[in-house]
């Protein structure tokens, strides 16, 4: 089992970066593939990126291709993500969540963080 924390969000201005952080307890971690899930107000919860167990391998929504970064570090036992050129529709809670393979639906992701809020203000 993996319990999740995520921490990093915070309020800023358009075209600002924040780093996300997710550490993870448990001997397993590494063995886990990784994901990152946003849900704005109103909106059901989406598809952020994902990084494979050994960081080989990255996928990402369009919607943040080329602005954000999906990183992990086996030895801290935490993912991260890179966020840069903010815009205010990437305002959101962000939760990272783990899984046995690599996926880009919830639904395959068997434990999930609390989430941390980002606020992107115009």
């Amino acid at each position: 089992q993996v319990q999740l924390v995520e921490s990093g969000g915070g309020l800023v201005q358009t075209g600002d970066s924040l780093r996300l952080s997710c550490a993870a307890s448990g001997s397993t971690f590494s063995s886990y593939a990784m994901g990152w899930f946003r849900q704005a107000p109103g909106k059901e919860r989406e598809f952020v990126a994902a990084v494979s167990w050994s960081g080989g391998s990255t996928f990402y929504a369009d919607s943040v291709k080329g602005r954000f970064t999906i990183s992990r570090d086996n030895a801290q036992h935490t993912v991260y993500l890179q966020m840069n050129s903010l815009k205010p529709e990437d305002t959101a809670v962000y939760y990272c969540a783990a899984a046995d393979l690599v996926r880009t639906r919830e639904t395959d992701y068997d434990y999930w963080g609390q989430g941390t809020q980002v606020t992107v203000s115009s």
